[in-house]
This record gives C-alpha cells, sequence and structure tokens, in this order.
C-alpha cells in the first residue's frame, strides 16, 4: 500500500521547489477566476461545456519538462498521447516529460474528462504551449549568442547554431540556456504548430507511458493509498430508493473495538482500523426504514414516453409519409446498463489545520471539488482533490459520492479516513446508461433515396441524434423524460442508442427496397468521410462475396467515423461471433496502437450492450447488483477484432475514447436478421 506525504504547497511554492525555469500561460480573466474556485466547475452561473484552457509548462535546469493538466487518466493512456504532442512541438524526448494532472491545487482549471474532447482541446493547446515555449528558447539563445535565428533551432531538447546545415557549431541544452531565470512567453492564436505531415513523435506507436508499472502491478490507484493513523469506512445503504430511516440500534457496532458510529439524519458510517472490521460494524447496526419504493422494467417504456406536438414539420412527413411507396415505422426499447468500471469509487479523505485534501478516482476533479465546498460550506482554497490515475470511467465516474462520504467520516473522527464502495453498492447507487425508447418513421422512393425522415429520442440524449443521410423533409428530435432509476453519463452517451435505432431502421428500409445494405447506404450518403469508412470496412470484410450471416453498420459522433462489419452464427438462440472488423477516422492520428486499442475496447464494451446487459429493478430495487446476475462481455465472447485506420493527416484530429462503441450493435442486428430471419429491435438483443 502506497503511503501518501499529504502535500500542502501552493502553485508558486512548487514552482519554487523546482528551481528556474520557463513557465508558459495563455491566461484569460475567467480562468484565472475559474482557478481560484470562482466560477467553476459546472456550478450554476459557471461554464456548462469545456472551455478554451491553458495548462502550465516547466523546464528546470536539469531539462526535466514538467506539464500540468487537469485531464485524468482513466484508462485511455491521455498521459502518453498528450506526452507525444508536448514532445512533438517542444522538441524533447518523451523520456523528458513529466505530465502531473488533475490536482486541483496545481493544475489549470479544467471541466472534465469526457466527451472525447481531451484530444482535440487539450492536446492541441499543450502542442501550443510547447511551441511557444520552443520559440521563446530560441529567442533566448539568438539574444545570448548575437546570432541572427535563420541558423538556430531546437532540437532534441536543445538548441543549437548551424550556419551550414548538418554542422553545428554552437549547442546548449534547454536547462543550461535558461540559467536559473524565469522566462515568460504568451501562447497566442497566432503560434505557429507543426503540421501532421511533419510529426516525428506524433502520430506514431510511442509505447505507454509507465507501462510497465501497469504490468507488473506498481502501479497505485486509490484503493491502495494510505496515510499515517488512517481509518477505513463504511455507510449504511438504504434497502430502496427514497426510504428514510426511522430508528438505529447501534450498541452492537459500538462494542466492536476501534469502531466510531457517525450519525447525522439520515446518513449513518463507521469507521474502523481495517475493511473487515468496519464490513462487520455495518452489519451489526440495526436499523429501521420507512418509505421508498419505484416502479419495474414492465411499466419503464409507458414511463419514458412523452407526448410529442409535432407542429407544421409533422405534417409535412405526413404528406411525404402518405405519397411514398415504400414506408416503415418502427419502435425500438434501449434498457438500462452499469458502467461496470473494474475498480469501484474509492475516497480518501483528511483535514488537516482546516483544509480538507481527497484523493479520488473521477472524470471530473473540479467538478468534485464544488461538490465537497458546497456540501462542508468551505472556502474554495479550503478544498483540494487530487487524482490518482484511475481505473475505468466510461462516464460513470463523473460525480464524487465516495469522496464526500469518505470526507464526512473524516471530519466525524478526526483521521483520515478511505472508503471504497463495493461491486453491489457500485451497480446499486451509481447512475446508469439512461433507458431509451426511440420512435422512428421513414419512407424511401422507387429509386431507393430516402424521401422522409421522423425521429423520436425519448429520454437518452441528443448525441448522434441527426442522420448523416440525405433526406428532403426530416423530423428529429430528442425528448427528456422522467426517469425512474438514476441516470447519467456512459461512453458515447446517447449515441450507442440513437444509431442503433437509426441504422436498424436502415437495414429494414434497404431490404424494403430491395438493395443491399452497403449500397443503400452509400446511395443514401453525401458525407465523403462516413463513405469512406464504410468502403474501406466492407472491402477489407470482404462484404460483395461474404458467405456467413453478416451485418453492417456505421455512424458519426464527436468528429469520429466509424464503420462495423460482423459475422456470427445462432445456435439454439445463443449469438456466437466469427469475425468483427472496425474502419475508424478521427483526422490526424496521434498514436495508431493507442488508437487501436481505444478502438478494440470500445467494440468488447459494446457486445455487452448488445447482446446480454440489462439493469433489472422493482420496488426501488435493484434486482441483478452482481457479475453473477449481470453478464458482461467475457473473453469466449470476443471474436478476432480488426481495426483499419483511415490516417487523415489533412485534418484536426479528433477524440476516438466514444465514436467507436455506436457501430456494433445495428452490425449484430443485422447479422442476426441474416441468420434468423427476425428483426432484434431491443437492446439487449438476447
Amino acid at each position: 500500500m502506497k503511503t501518501l506525504e499529504p502535500l500542502a504547497f501552493d502553485r508558486r511554492y512548487f514552482f519554487k521547489l523546482l528551481g528556474g525555469g520557463i513557465f508558459v500561460a495563455f491566461c484569460s480573466p475567467a480562468l484565472r477566476a475559474q482557478e481560484s474556485g470562482r466560477g467553476g466547475g459546472g456550478r450554476r452561473g459557471g461554464p456548462q461545456r469545456p472551455m478554451e484552457v491553458s495548462a502550465w509548462l516547466h523546464i528546470g535546469e536539469d531539462g526535466a519538462v514538467q506539464v500540468f493538466t487537469g485531464k485524468t487518466e482513466v484508462g485511455q493512456n491521455i498521459r502518453t498521447s498528450l506526452s507525444q504532442a508536448v514532445a512533438e512541438e517542444l522538441q524533447v524526448p518523451i523520456s523528458a516529460i513529466r505530465m502531473l494532472m488533475a490536482d486541483t491545487d496545481l493544475v489549470p482549471f479544467d471541466m472534465g474528462t469526457f466527451g472525447s474532447r481531451t484530444t482535440p482541446d487539450m492536446a492541441l493547446h499543450l502542442r501550443k504551449v510547447a511551441a511557444a515555449a520552443r520559440e521563446a528558447l530560441i529567442d533566448l539563445a539568438v539574444k545570448e549568442w548575437g546570432f541572427t535565428d535563420r541558423h538556430v533551432r531546437a532540437v532534441d531538447g536543445r538548441v543549437i547554431y548551424e550556419r551550414i546545415p548538418g554542422q553545428v557549431e554552437k549547442s546548449t541544452g534547454y536547462g543550461e540556456l535558461l540559467k536559473g531565470q524565469k522566462l515568460a512567453a504568451t501562447v497566442t492564436e497566432q503560434t505557429k504548430l507543426k503540421p501532421a505531415s511533419e510529426w516525428k513523435v506524433a502520430g506514431t506507436p510511442v509505447p505507454k507511458v509507465d507501462g510497465r508499472e501497469f504490468v507488473t502491478g506498481r502501479h497505485h490507484y486509490t484503493t491502495d493509498m494510505s496515510l499515517p493513523g488512517m481509518l477505513h469506512g463504511k455507510v449504511l445503504r438504504a434497502p430502496a430508493y427514497g426510504a428514510k430511516l426511522k430508528s438505529l440500534d447501534d450498541s452492537q457496532a459500538k462494542a466492536m473495538e476501534g469502531v466510531s458510529i457517525v450519525s447525522d439524519g439520515d446518513f449513518v458510517g463507521v469507521t474502523a482500523p481495517n475493511p473487515a472490521t468496519a464490513t462487520k460494524a455495518i452489519e451489526a447496526l440495526v436499523a429501521e426504514w420507512e418509505g421508498g419504493g419505484g416502479p419495474s422494467n414492465k411499466e419503464l417504456w409507458d414511463i419514458l414516453k412523452n407526448d410529442i406536438d409535432r407542429g407544421e414539420q409533422g405534417a409535412k412527413i405526413d404528406e411525404a409519409l402518405a405519397a411514398a411507396g415504400h414506408k416503415l415505422e418502427q419502435t425500438c426499447h434501449i434498457n438500462y446498463i452499469a458502467h461496470c468500471p473494474l475498480e469501484t469509487r474509492a475516497g480518501l479523505a483528511e483535514w488537516k489545520d482546516g483544509k480538507l485534501t481527497v484523493w479520488t478516482g473521477t472524470q471530473r476533479p473540479f467538478g468534485v471539488k464544488d461538490e465537497l465546498v458546497s456540501a462542508f460550506s468551505l472556502p474554495p482554497d479550503k478544498v483540494r482533490v487530487i487524482v490518482p490515475d484511475t481505473g475505468s470511467g466510461y462516464g460513470g465516474k463523473h460525480s464524487g459520492e465516495a469522496a464526500v462520504e469518505a470526507a464526512r467520516l473524516a471530519k466525524a473522527v478526526g483521521k483520515p479516513v478511505k472508503l471504497a464502495w463495493t461491486r453491489e453498492e457500485e451497480f446499486r447507487w451509481a447512475y446508469l446508461r439512461p433507458a431509451a425508447l426511440i420512435e422512428v418513421k421513414a419512407a424511401i422512393d422507387d429509386q431507393g433515396k430516402l424521401s422522409a425522415w421522423e425521429f423520436h429520442s425519448h429520454n437518452p440524449g441528443g448525441a448522434a441524434l441527426e442522420t448523416p443521410y440525405a433526406v428532403p423533409v426530416k423530423l428529429v428530435r430528442s425528448h427528456g423524460s422522467k426517469s425512474p432509476l438514476r441516470q447519467g453519463s456512459y461512453r458515447g452517451l446517447a449515441a450507442s442508442a440513437n444509431n442503433f435505432a437509426r441504422e436498424t431502421a436502415m437495414d429494414e428500409l434497404a431490404a424494403i427496397a430491395g438493395l443491399d445494405s452497403l449500397e443503400f447506404r452509400l446511395r443514401n450518403l453525401e458525407d465523403e468521410r462516413l463513405s469512406a469508412v464504410l468502403k474501406a470496412v466492407a472491402e477489407r470484410f470482404g462484404w460483395k462475396d461474404r458467405k456467413g450471416h453478416c451485418g453492417i453498420a456505421c455512424g458519426i459522433d464527436k468528429g469520429g467515423y466509424v464503420a462495423n462489419c460482423v459475422e456470427l452464427e445462432v445456435k439454439g438462440g445463443d449469438v456466437q461471433l466469427k469475425r468483427i472488423v472496425a474502419a475508424f477516422e478521427c483526422g490526424a492520428v496521434v498514436n495508431p496502437l493507442h488508437l487501436k486499442n481505444q478502438i478494440e475496447g470500445s467494440i468488447v464494451m459494446g457486445l455487452g450492450g448488445a447482446l446480454s446487459e440489462a439493469i433489472q429493478f422493482a420496488d426501488g430495487k435493484i434486482l441483478n447488483p452482481r457479475f453473477s446476475q449481470y453478464r458482461v462481455p467475457r473473453f469466449s465472447d470476443v471474436p478476432p477484432i480488426e481495426i483499419i485506420l483511415l490516417d487523415r493527416k489533412d485534418l484536426p484530429s479528433a477524440g476516438a475514447g466514444e465514436c467507436p462503441i455506436m457501430a456494433i450493435a445495428p452490425a449484430i442486428a443485422g447479422a442476426i436478421h441474416a441468420a434468423t430471419g427476425e428483426r432484434r429491435r431491443a437492446m439487449p438483443m438476447l
């Protein structure tokens, strides 16, 4: 277990510890306000979407490069790709870079790690910071040496002078050049960046930074960490949603050695010297509850369905449908599913000299800081959140429940407290991917072209809502619903649900038109990038000459373009996947190896929602809160997966953490239809 040395210094002291160097920042008044805790993190009146941000970069006298970012490492390997961005523009080796991430006392404000925004936003700005630092170093050398900058350039952590190309007449390391002084440089919109066609570090399969630590188990997560005198905590949970505590008998738990009881209204928790004793103490509490409950899966679709005012556009759709020779009307049902992170929520909290410091796994360190500020009525400078590398998030770790719970217990007992949720707590009390009811109406003409499209998505959200296909008359809307279960962000947000409904409808329309699924899609596409991934996946898969039961689907989300082909067999009601091919394009590729890993991981995760994952609930309770009752994909479920990358160095890099999940389910649905003749319009399909 890793013992932490509590950090109590501020950013200015941190730079003093590092010694002389270069400090680069792109600051706006709004950003400075957010850094100090005002106006940030999604509070009312604060920013509601990722802002243009800056990061700090420090070059020590030994040439070491310290980079600061509010982004979190939650398994997507962003530490490596961000290091590549800096190394490319600053002209230093990857080994010289140390990335300090997600410490609210030391890094600039960031809305969080979500929405596939790290690569297009943070990586871009770190490139600008590195480029500005590089040019400042060159200017410093020119001034010191008295040379023209026409012959001075930066390379491999050094500034060199070459009057004749290839003949280095003068050279000095970045740290030597700075000599302990601090040089301020400003990032502007005019900062010049290297085009992707000239990348030497970015765009290459650089191995995972600190990869050996992960493989050998030396890497530490929140649950591995420790503080001197630390206790372990557990929280008493209600038997059903909405239940209120009526009475509590804690006599048995109090009698246990080293156990403390913390009771404040409906919040009841315990602390103990070790996790086993804390668990026994919670189990020894005798609580009486009243109230609570809720509907079951049987009522879900009626609850989610909204009354719709279709307006004038609806009349146009009706007219187009009435005139069409071929039309379709269908409804898709998408169940709630859980995030299932292997690392459950955890928090380690310490109160010291009136300041609260919490180590926790979250995708939104500043958002969790806001939760702690609110929960304890503290000024922002009295709360610090530090995010160790976190084992998987998938959009499920935006909130800070474990952090707040650990902090409540730590404050009550006057000692540091670590708290980790159990697997059942993760299933029952974390938020879920939204369920969805999606209604589709569509018409095609005699040439197999879409003539009308109406799409109503109830509850999941607006991600990938719009159809990428050309259609002259359309009505597309997202409708909020009153969800009976707690729901929130998930990998791809609503893209998987909306794209499943759309792409299964496209398969059915292709059949009505008597056209091949690929031909029908291409006939209705004007987007060249989506057409390109469709053609690429079909060619590699051998779609034209396919022999087994196969399906194809595609989609667009957050700047990514994806297409999947699937081959499968259906035996006795079971689906056996034989082969998956995916084509993906997200602009200029930053790291092809890790991008392929992201795509493969997204596909495997998508298999669960497509085939087996569904939350069962009734009377305010989750009925399948463990892996023995909730089937996630296993090694035996995963066939060979082939990834094709379309590297568009002429386009900006987009994120890839979410889009690749969205096409696998409809491709499977198409293949199941090919095998059985049945249309599957619900997820999961089995």
